[in-house]
């Protein structure tokens, strides 16, 4: 397939670039600045340079384009207004979408969170779940699926909306904080850790929306994308430390005082937009539980995931390795 993939200079999207270009799709990157993307250049994917809150540069990168995978995504950073989480998140997604139906595109597979649902209170949860988005980078993913909806049925452009569980593998910065804390046995654990997290390897994911792009049912529909183990953040620990070699982390400390100072550092650190040290999110990620269902992308895409999280860990931790981070 002809396909085009945004947010190609991010980790999700760079891999799918690349792994897409592996199995013999042609592939085109939409990229903001591409002396940011040799790399991909050099994998033999054509760069298109242009901004996804403009919708004339999104007009040529797609003629000839079979499927559009839309990972662009602005994520959480300091001292951004809501507008232009907005402009990114959600009012791109229906350009996106009108756009591919001018330029005669089939299929958009537009990437979203699991996020929207926000705390899972009766794990696991599907696609149907309440959406209880609790940020604004969370807000702006919703609203960028309901704009994409409605205009995939003004256009008639088939539209597959993804929701990845947590992301890692080679290459991720994300979830860094929490791999190499562990390995360099500097990770601390807010509260009882008895909250459920789940994780999905980075080939698994691109194998997903592949599927999503290609399985002629999935048009339409919503699909929860993640691994196929799911443990507490107390076990995820373990097996991080045990795949490192290094006991697991033995200090804990309370959430609500840490709460309260991430509170105090965004206030700040937004007026002088710079990146806070702690921030409320962070602490999110040790009381908000995410458990998925994941079985109907297994049951109407196939989807498998093939990576176990030991190997996943043990694959991840030896690319930081390879390159220094640890």
């Amino acid at each position: 397939m002809r396909a085009l993939v945004t947010g190609a200079t991010g980790f999700t999207g760079g891999a799918l670039a690349r792994w897409l270009a592996g199995r013999g799709d042609a592939v085109r990157a939409f990229v903001r600045d591409r002396r940011r993307a040799a790399d991909l250049e050099s994998a033999g994917i054509e760069l298109v340079e242009g901004d996804l809150t403009q919708r004339e540069s999104i007009r040529p990168a797609l003629a000839g384009i079979d499927v559009v995978y839309n990972i662009a995504a602005l994520y959480r950073a300091a001292g951004l207004p809501a507008a232009r989480y907005r402009a990114v998140n959600a009012d791109a997604v229906g350009a996106i979408v009108e756009e591919a139906q001018r330029a005669g595109v089939r299929r958009v597979v537009h990437c979203s969170t699991v996020g929207v649902h926000g705390d899972i209170e009766h794990p696991p949860a599907n696609e149907d779940a309440p959406l209880r988005p609790g940020d604004v980078y969370q807000e702006t993913k919703l609203e960028g699926e309901r704009i994409g909806r409605d205009a995939a049925a003004r256009t008639g452009v088939e539209l597959v909306i993804t929701r990845p569980t947590g992301i890692y593998g080679p290459g991720d910065r994300r979830l860094f904080k929490l791999f190499g804390g562990v390995a360099k046995r500097r990770f601390v654990v807010l509260g009882s850790g008895r909250i459920f997290y789940h994780l999905t390897f980075i080939d698994d994911l691109c194998a997903g929306f592949r599927l999503c792009a290609t399985v002629p049912g999935a048009a339409g529909r919503t699909y929860i994308l993640g691994g196929g183990e799911v443990t507490d953040l107390n076990e995820l620990v373990r097996v991080i430390a045990g795949v490192a070699g290094v006991p697991p982390p033995r200090v804990r400390l309370p959430v609500w005082p840490v709460w309260l100072a991430g509170a105090v550092c965004e206030v700040v650190c937004g007026l002088i937009r710079v990146e806070p040290p702690i921030y409320r999110r962070r602490v999110d990620f040790f009381t908000k539980s995410r458990s998925f269902d994941i079985g109907r992308a297994r049951a109407e895409l196939g989807f498998a995931p093939a990576v176990g999280l030991r190997e996943g860990i043990g694959r991840t931790l030896e690319w930081y390795r390879e390159h220094a981070w640890i």
